[in-house]
């Protein structure tokens, strides 16, 4: 299928869904999309990396379903508005009258342009923060090479607002084009069709044929290289970083083939990814055609690609399937957590799947002891008005995918791989509800077989607290062999030599480092350290719950790579618990302030309104 017929199939597929379902409006948006929505948008902009800003202009395409309104509403923050434009039906462009109404500290500003004339087509020149919330703009000096400065966006979950007036929703989805201006020697990359030929010449430019939710809107400019993995594969990193890059997702092109064997057609052209600086604030984004991932993924034999396997999975649930708006966040995370699952038994076989899953499993057990029991549900009873209600965004992701598994193993493989890739095809670039669901759910599966789930749990997984007494826990045969390694380690029957562990995977290190945590005092820690060096271990996720556990421990003789993780690394995931575990004593409180002092200025603003939490800062 050729690019203008993809375009029209797909976008008549969401228009003609769209009166389908009726929902409650996004209450984080100050968008009226039912009465006018945004169908196209197109950016030409230019990179001030001196001011740390955009500027330029977004031109928006719109659909008037209420032919009564006269107003447009997008949402902003920290936008600097020169003027607005609409274009009348001469094609002339002339000024639109708006306003920008009072700044909330979560939504941001309002803004209400006024037309009368119902005009299809509204240009806003405009430019934005340097502290804009979606965007991080690195000195050189973050750089791996120190050469050139560094910029990349994060705009989930309504962070796109920040660099683009749009309706900041995943209610409204949208095609869209870009021309983006950038200093000489770097390069711009975005959520969109990709040429690793450009040169940049007379501008970047970009084409995104599929309509997209705002938050998978997508930039990186930088000193980057581009590296081919397969037909319709490939990855742009640094250039000290592309060689590792490269070797790290070889196997990617195969991830793409097994998904598409299970879940139908890859729909988006190109699967590229972008390795970004490690002040890269979360282990992935799924931005279509152009995945934003983490340095923190390279640990130098692939025992972290599961990362990969769930952004690539995010194409189907939450790329082509997304949730219409934040409360119904577990319709993209917990299907992508259970999709990426069945990924990694297709490529890696079963028992490197189910040890991933018991591991996601027990730290979900672990996740529910902080959590209040209003939070651990799936989706809130409450009205859609207000995120504090929404649940644990966290848990969403192994509980999302245990009830799926739960369905799974009850209706057999084969006949919910079929119910699965029926929710994917018949609700492609559409987005949906936690209901729409559930109507799928009992008409598609539960009616064939009401034996499968009764109502009563299946209310339980989605509105009660932690993980039904039903849910069936994942073992590893392979896992299992640690438990009585682990026991007999902590009691002190088992020596570190004994434990025999020089083979163990990645997985295997993060489950005895799970397990141990809060139970092995200083010396027993050294001597692990001693014996494995774990304190310099490549794998992140090993590193981390080692200096964890250290932490815990008192073992302060960690303390210099430690330092040096929390200079290096700014995932939130990792450097988040460990200042909040140095909080814990008075000795450790003040040299992690000592360190968190020279770290802060190199961590996304995400992450360090997240440690300043953690470390008690007001």
């Amino acid at each position: 299928m050729n690019k203008s017929t993809l375009l029209r199939a797909t976008t008549a597929a969401f228009l003609g869904a769209w009166s389908a379902y009726a929902f409650a409006l996004d209450p984080l948006s100050y968008a009226k999309y039912d009465q006018v929505k945004t169908t196209a948008l197109h950016l030409d902009l230019k990179a001030d990396f001196a001011k740390k800003s955009l500027g330029g202009y977004a031109e928006l395409t719109l659909n008037w379903i209420d032919k009564n309104a006269t107003t447009l509403d997008l949402d902003t923050r920290e936008l600097t508005i020169s003027k607005i434009e609409a274009q009348d039906a001469k094609g002339a462009w002339r000024k639109a009258d708006y306003t920008l109404g009072k700044f909330d500290e979560e939504k941001g500003q309002p803004l209400q342009i006024k037309l009368p004339a119902r005009q299809t087509k509204v240009r806003i020149h405009y430019r934005t923060a340097p502290t804009a919330t979606a965007l991080q703009w690195l000195q050189p000096v973050q750089t791996m090479s120190g050469k050139y400065p560094f910029m990349f966006s994060q705009s989930q979950a309504i962070n796109a607002r920040s660099w683009v007036p749009i309706q900041d929703t995943p209610a409204v989805r949208f095609t869209y084009t870009a021309r983006i201006e950038a200093p000489e020697g770097l390069r711009v990359v975005m959520s969109a069709d990709n040429d690793m030929k450009a040169t940049g010449k007379g501008g970047w430019k970009f084409t995104m044929p599929q309509p997209i939710p705002s938050y998978l809107l997508a930039i990186g400019i930088g000193e980057l290289e581009a590296r081919t993995l397969g037909g319709r594969t490939g990855v742009y990193a640094e250039p000290q970083r592309i060689k590792a890059a490269e070797y790290e997702l070889a196997d990617t092109e195969k991830m793409v083939a097994a998904a598409e064997k299970l879940y139908g057609p890859y729909r988006w052209g190109r699967y590229d990814m972008l390795v970004l600086p490690p002040s890269f604030p979360i282990g992935g984004m799924e931005n279509p055609r152009l995945t934003f991932l983490t340095p923190t993924m390279i640990a130098g034999d692939r025992s972290l690609v599961d990362l990969v396997a769930h952004e690539l999975a995010h194409s189907w649930s939450g790329n082509l399937v997304t949730n219409a708006t934040w409360k119904h966040w577990w319709l993209n995370e917990g299907f992508t957590t259970y999709v990426t699952t069945r990924i990694l038994e297709e490529i890696y076989g079963k028992e490197v799947a189910l040890m991933n899953l018991q591991l996601e499993q027990e730290e979900a057990l672990e996740m529910l002891k902080d959590l209040p029991p209003a939070k651990q549900a799936l989706v809130s009873r409450q009205a859609d008005t207000n995120a504090a209600d929404y649940p644990d965004t966290s848990l969403a992701y192994p509980k999302g995918a245990w009830f799926l598994h739960t369905l799974e193993q009850r209706a057999g493989r084969a006949a919910f791989d079929q119910f699965l890739r029926g929710w994917f095809d018949q609700h492609a670039f559409q987005s949906v509800t936690n209901e729409q669901f559930i109507a799928y759910l009992r008409a598609q599966l539960l009616a064939k077989n009401p034996r499968i789930m009764s109502d009563a749990e299946l209310d339980e997984w989605i509105h009660g607290p932690g993980i039904p007494a039903s849910g069936q826990r994942a073992v590893s045969q392979r896992l299992a062999k640690l438990n009585a390694a682990i026991d007999g380690w902590t009691k002190g029957t088992v020596s570190t030599a004994q434990l025999n562990a020089k083979n163990w995977n990645a997985v295997e290190w993060m489950k005895f480092l799970n397990d141990i945590d809060k139970k092995a005092d200083a010396a027993k820690l050294a001597e692990l350290d001693r014996a494995y060096g774990l304190a310099k271990s490549t794998n992140n996720e090993v590193a981390f719950r080692f200096y964890r556990a250290a932490v815990h421990a008192g073992y302060r003789d960690v303390r210099p790579d430690m330092e040096a993780f929390l200079m290096s690394v700014g995932r939130q995931k990792f450097v988040v618990p460990l200042y909040a575990a140095l909080r814990e004593k008075a000795e450790d409180r003040t040299w992690a302030e000592g360190v968190y002092k020279k770290a802060r200025e190199r961590y996304h603003p995400e992450t360090q309104s997240s440690v300043d939490k953690a470390m008690g800062k007001p």
